[in-house]
């Protein structure tokens, strides 16, 4: 029945996701102005890891899509409220974890497509990756969609309005941008700022996908990137499965 219902409430906000093209393209803006317009400036410059300039800046530009992205999926859950379509849904005999479930999974789908559309903006720039470490890109967006907007979901449901969610999400988002490394990788810091970088968890992630980018698997920071994403997603899911049953959405 879970998966029953997962699927219902996927399809659904699947087909709205659909019908909004332009919020489909839009939400891939601003990576790909960063590319346009940051990544040139990279080019030939010693970043202190292996492999071209994009394959540094894609990446990051990978993790922020979604970091952004998913940390501000639950406005739409703010915005069901207001118009009572959340307690619509909890008169229905849907099980509550597919109502956040299948959420989630529009969102790692939209924005795995999202990823691609700048990964061959990237490719037209000039970027060269192997396909298999492109791929293991798409998954590591993946999994931070889904364990981010799993948080993202359930701080809706607790704080109700625009205008505690938003200031919220955004301090909360930045500094997770900056000490991620997610543009330039931390290494190029002082060494305080890369010690102080290892706190957050993003940061592993975004190393595994540089490793990938340039065609190293067998890594330590593949194996710390995979644990934290998978040990992340699982701890998200779970806290955001646990609002969702207990604000009857």
């Amino acid at each position: 029945m879970l998966f029953h219902d997962t699927t219902l409430i996927y399809g659904r906000y699947l087909r709205q996701s659909l019908r909004s093209r332009f919020a489909l393209l839009f939400g891939v803006l601003m990576p790909l102005l960063y590319l346009l317009f940051f990544g040139p400036l990279l080019t030939g410059l010693p970043l202190g890891g292996r492999g071209s300039s994009w394959q540094v800046l894609v990446p990051g530009l990978l993790l922020q899509l979604g970091l952004f992205g998913a940390s501000f999926a639950g406005f739409s859950v703010i915005i069901e409220n207001g118009q009572g379509v959340v307690e619509r849904m909890r008169v229905t005999p849907v099980g509550r974890p597919a109502l956040l479930l299948g959420r989630v999974l529009r969102d790692a789908t939209v924005f795995a497509f999202q990823a691609v559309l700048l990964v061959l903006a990237a490719v037209a720039m000039g970027l060269r990756a192997p396909l298999f470490g492109v791929l293991i890109g798409f998954a590591f967006v993946a999994l931070l969609t889904v364990s981010l907007a799993s948080l993202s979901y359930a701080l809706a449901m607790k704080v109700r309005t625009p205008q505690e969610f938003g200031p919220t999400v955004n301090a909360l988002t930045m500094p997770s941008m900056l000490l991620s490394g997610l543009m330039l990788p931390m290494t190029l810091g002082p060494a305080w700022l890369d010690v102080l970088s290892h706190l957050m968890p993003f940061r592993y992630l975004v190393d595994a996908v540089r490793d990938a980018y340039v065609g190293s698997y067998a890594t330590e920071h593949m194996l710390y990137g995979t644990l934290v994403a998978l040990a992340f997603t699982a701890l998200a899911v779970t806290a955001g499965t646990r609002v969702f049953r207990t604000a009857g959405a």
